[in-house]
């Protein structure tokens, strides 16, 4: 038995022990992992900025600690109440009886977390697993390890008995893969996904996949430029654009491409002046996607695109020593290049005029169905159509990438960007078994459809009821 496996029947067997906590032992991990996260909210600040080569404190505390603060105490707030057993309706026929639907937990949980955050996309599963009164095993992402070290802590301080964290590369992910789990869950690309769902059949273990795509911005034609440059912006930098929900491209009315152009660019150094020292954008993580993404922009560059670098004070895309990356805007990109087939995961930018609403959505319509799409529109028959007619794991009105943050709206993909969702209620049912209970007391009107059914009150019975 490896040592991964060894782990796991350990936790196995603690279930076993304790297989339905009740609402105070529930309550009591949730205010026991907020307050070591909040215990170690510098260390993971440092922790992450560290992994990164540089990521602002305040960007990580906006971007993950928070929204895990803000999860936990939704979590807790309406626990008691996804408890209580739901009452069912019960035929007229069954009566006299009851129905009702008890939630479960399911027992062991994995989570398989990425690199880009780390901190909110391993606690954000992992609050609604505990929540469901499941143990969890977390499996770390590689690049992130001094970060690994204060989640660790975190879980060893408040879920020592319940949570289990493991690290390691491909191999190991691929072995975790395959532990016979009551559920797993998985955030990650849609290639890796394919890997992991194959691998979890064998046990017919059910997942959650967590994908991503390449998410579009339309611009409707009555949509003000100027309000919506900088929620496009925010979108797209955050993280420097390393976020499965930031826009990935965005379409735009033809006669409105020029203004987009510059008013993303003003802002971008409104945002972040003084670009090359600037303490609030981040670096791209490693040496592979600062390549993969400068691959893309060189590929842009040699195909005939026209691409605009908003670091207005300077001539060059980015400072590579730092691997700090300005947003590009790209205009004519080829559509079978890497850029436009492949989910971004940077700060490139691609601009795509069309002249009828029509066209944008026809153009969404041909593509794998993404995991997030954001209307800038204030429109309401506008708003209605784009909804009706698009397919995606979720959607932004006049904003992006907020949606994910919201305590009661679930969180999935849909086909190549996702499989199943959490967050809020449907997290805590996505780790729970929805048992249904049927219920009789000492009068069995049952006993009137038994054999033999030759008697004359079966027949009765029958006729009335298949009337």
């Amino acid at each position: 038995m490896s040592a991964l496996q060894l782990q796991f029947a350990q936790l196995k067997q603690a279930y076993s022990h304790s297989p339905y906590p009740d609402y105070q032992q529930r309550r009591q991990q949730l205010t026991a992992l907020r307050q070591a996260i909040s215990q170690h909210g510098d260390a993971l600040c440092t922790a992450v900025s560290e992994d990164f080569g540089y990521r602002s404190s305040d960007e990580t505390r906006l971007l993950e600690i928070m929204p895990s603060l803000s999860g936990i105490d939704y979590h807790k707030k309406q626990l008691k109440s996804w408890l209580k057993p739901e009452k069912r309706h019960v035929h007229y026929s069954f009566m006299p009886a009851s129905n009702r639907v008890m939630v479960q937990p399911l027992g062991v949980v994995g989570i398989i977390v990425p690199w880009n955050y780390p901190v909110y996309l391993a606690l954000g599963p992992l609050m609604a697993a505990i929540a469901a009164g499941n143990k969890a095993m977390l499996k770390l992402s590689e690049y992130t390890p001094a970060t690994n070290k204060v989640l660790t802590a975190i879980c060893q301080q408040a879920l020592a008995a319940d949570v289990m964290v493991i690290e390691g590369d491909a191999e190991i992910a691929a072995e975790f893969s395959r532990l016979p789990f009551d559920h797993l869950l998985f955030t990650g690309s849609t290639a890796v996904g394919r890997k992991v769902m194959q691998a979890a059949a064998a046990n017919l273990t059910p997942v959650t996949l967590e994908l991503g795509g390449k998410s579009p911005v339309v611009i409707a034609p009555d949509a003000d430029i100027g309000q919506i440059a900088k929620r496009i912006l925010f979108g797209k930098t955050a993280n420097a654009g390393q976020t499965c929900v930031a826009p990935d491209y965005v379409l735009v009315p033809a006669d409105k491409l020029e203004l987009l152009i510059s008013e993303l660019c003003q802002a971008f150094s409104a945002f972040y002046p003084d670009f090359a020292t600037n303490p609030d954008y981040s670096a791209i993580i490693n040496k592979a996607q600062y390549q993969r993404l400068m691959t893309m922009l060189e590929h842009a560059h040699s195909s005939g695109a026209r691409v605009i670098n908003c670091d207005l004070n300077s001539d060059a895309a980015t400072v590579n020593s730092e691997r700090r990356l300005a947003l590009q805007l790209i205009v004519g990109a080829d559509d079978n290049s890497n850029l436009m087939e492949q989910e971004i995961f940077g700060p490139l930018l691609p601009l795509i005029p069309y002249h009828t609403l029509a066209e944008a959505l026809d153009y969404i319509q041909q593509r794998p169905r993404p995991l997030a799409l954001y209307l800038m529109s204030n429109d309401s028959d506008t708003q209605q159509q784009v909804l009706k007619q698009t397919h995606v794991g979720g959607v932004c009105i006049n904003d992006t990438l907020v949606h994910v943050a919201q305590d009661d709206l679930p969180f999935g993909g849909i086909g190549p960007s996702g499989l199943g969702n959490y967050h809020g209620k449907e997290g805590f049912l996505r780790f729970s078994h929805q048992k249904a209970i049927h219920q009789k007391g000492w009068f069995n009107s049952g006993r009137f459809i038994y054999p033999p059914f030759n008697r004359k009150m079966f027949k009765a019975i029958l006729s009335w009821l298949t009337r």
